[in-house]
């Protein structure tokens, strides 16, 4: 468990080296950025924290099929809350660093160069939080595993390859985009992992239950930068793109026929039903 988190942890030490010979300022412009974007990634993994009590005890008593079925739903909140996120970064990047930091030395030639970065680390989002989430029903299992750390050594390999690569033509933002890279490849294999060694998750269904949620998130960062760009005010910009993408999230989810969404959308009307009817 140590060591997994080791090389989790080794993804900012790689992107930071290759960083060093960049132009003055690139590492604030990957601390600043990568701090901000990660913080939709804490919210989601909240989920999955609370109920990781759930998920251990289902498995210490041999409920297996019961712990399946809580991985799968966890799985599919915890990407939806972060894809929420990852949306709202999209689309108001360069607004949110702006409000956030925007003063002194850090000038607009500043907020744009954090802003890009932000941008591309955010399309890792959904990544660093499926690994997140599955590492917990690896780690509570009867037996400790080796699988999450060499899973993780294998995207860390990735960001280290892609990220000398790309560091040259595109700088900061090609590390922003090995990194999203690295974590993809550790998801996958954690996903795969999961099925053959702990877990019997139906991955088709689990990953087209993502692919429909990041369609819908897609389209919500869509509206949102469309809608931010025509607003003079950052801050107007940032409270407009905070009720367009959840609204046209759960929109284009539901039509999508996420489940999850089509219940959050059942619910929603039966409470509403329910106030009505309340003299």
């Amino acid at each position: 468990m140590a060591l997994f988190a080791l090389s989790r942890q080794a993804q900012v030490l790689v992107e930071r080296f290759l960083a060093s010979d960049l132009p003055a300022g690139a590492i604030s412009h990957l601390n600043y950025a990568q701090k901000v974007a990660q913080l939709p990634m804490v919210l989601s993994l909240m989920i999955v924290t609370v109920t990781l009590p759930v998920v251990a005890r289902a498995m210490a008593e041999g409920d297996l099929d019961g712990a399946r079925r809580r991985v799968e739903r966890d799985l599919v909140w915890a990407s939806g809350v972060v894809l929420a996120g990852a949306a709202y970064v999209l689309a108001c990047g360069p607004q949110l660093i702006e409000v956030l930091f925007q003063r002194g030395a850090f000038d607009a030639a500043a907020t744009e160069a954090t802003a890009s970065v932000m941008r591309v680390y955010a399309l890792g989002l959904l990544g660093h939080t499926l690994v997140g989430t599955l590492a917990r029903p690896f780690f509570s299992a009867a037996r400790p595993t080796w699988y999450p750390m060499v899973a993780m050594a294998c995207g860390l390999a990735v960001t280290a390859a892609a990220g000398a690569a790309l560091v040259g033509p595109w700088g900061a933002p090609g590390l922003a985009a090995a990194n999203a890279a690295g974590i993809a490849v550790a998801a996958l294999l954690m996903l795969r992992g999961l099925r053959a060694r702990v877990l019997a998750v139906d991955i088709r269904r689990v990953l087209a239950t993502l692919a429909r949620t990041a369609c819908a998130a897609a389209a919500a960062a869509m509206a949102a930068w469309s809608l931010a760009d025509r607003l003079d005010s950052p801050v107007a910009a940032l409270v407009a793109a905070a009720v367009l993408v959840p609204s046209v999230l759960v929109a284009a989810s539901a039509a999508l026929r996420v489940p999850e969404a089509l219940s959050l959308v059942a619910e929603a009307r039966r409470r509403l039903r329910h106030v009505r009817s309340v003299p």
